[in-house]
């Protein structure tokens, strides 16, 4: 009988060593292992895919807050256009808030008046924390959020209104807030007495009629002396006499009062 040789034993490795192990078969164990593995790999190849998404997500949102950055702001007494430009931080100054608005200030950057509405673009950028902000916006839905600011702008929108700054929009701006305010008259009469008692120069002063003797000249488009205006003033117009749409509302509020409207004005008042 040949000596009896010792054999070499085959080496399992550690997966069919724990299989061996357990006792049981390697196909039932193998289930669960394999399921493990897959688990584990499924959210990083979730994440891959969604990463793209989730960019092009927080871009858009990005893009929709730049643009709701955009305002609109309604000067008030006092206000310049370097005052604006320093409160709103905006890019370039009081020169770049100019050009953006060029069309309702006219050539005369210094003459800005109390009701007019500029835009005003955006603020300067936001801090390191509004990213995670635009970041949660993504996650909670872009489109829903887009919809959103974008209703919003329409709103803001249809609630602006712009008037150039000249006599035409001095008086269709004094029309409206005598509108609200319930005072009549109409664009033909205002334009009409306008024209008679200052040929249509808001810094018209007369220095030589009674008034003028008595120390209180009649100023502006409609020639009104300081004490009417400040008895006539209509409120959120500005305090100052020469301008022209606080000038013009103030004075078809003293004639109206006066006279029923300035439509029936056709002469020295």
């Amino acid at each position: 009988m040949p000596a009896k040789g010792k054999h070499r034993r085959t080496k399992r490795n550690a997966l069919a060593r724990r299989f061996l192990v357990a006792g049981t078969g390697s196909a039932v164990l193998a289930l669960p292992v394999m399921g493990a593995a897959t688990a584990q790999a499924a959210p990083s190849s979730a994440a891959v895919l969604a990463a793209p998404k989730a960019a092009v997500a927080t871009t858009a949102v990005a893009a929709v807050q730049a643009k709701a950055s955009t305002v609109t702001y309604a000067v008030v007494a006092g206000d310049s256009l370097s005052k604006i430009a320093e409160k709103h931080a905006v890019s370039g100054g009081w020169k770049q808030l100019y050009s953006d608005n060029r069309g309702a200030v006219g050539v005369d950057p210094s003459l800005i008046h109390p009701g007019l509405e500029l835009t005003i673009g955006a603020k300067a950028k936001a801090s390191a924390g509004a990213g995670g902000a635009i970041a949660t916006v993504a996650a909670a839905g872009t489109t829903s959020s887009a919809k959103a600011v974008t209703a919003t702008q329409t709103a803001v929108k249809a609630a602006a209104k712009t008037y150039a700054n000249n006599l035409d929009g001095w008086i269709r701006e004094s029309l409206d807030i005598m509108a609200k305010h319930g005072i009549p008259g109409t664009y033909a009469g205002i334009h009409r007495n306008i024209m008679r008692e200052s040929s249509g120069n808001p810094l018209a002063i007369n220095n030589w009629d009674i008034n003028a003797r008595n120390g209180i000249p009649s100023k502006g488009l409609l020639q009104v002396i300081d004490p009417t205006f400040r008895a006539y003033h209509v409120p959120g117009t500005s305090f100052d006499s020469y301008d022209p749409v606080a000038n013009i509302t103030a004075a078809c509020n003293y004639a109206a009062k006066r006279y029923g409207s300035i439509d029936n004005v056709f002469g020295a008042y």
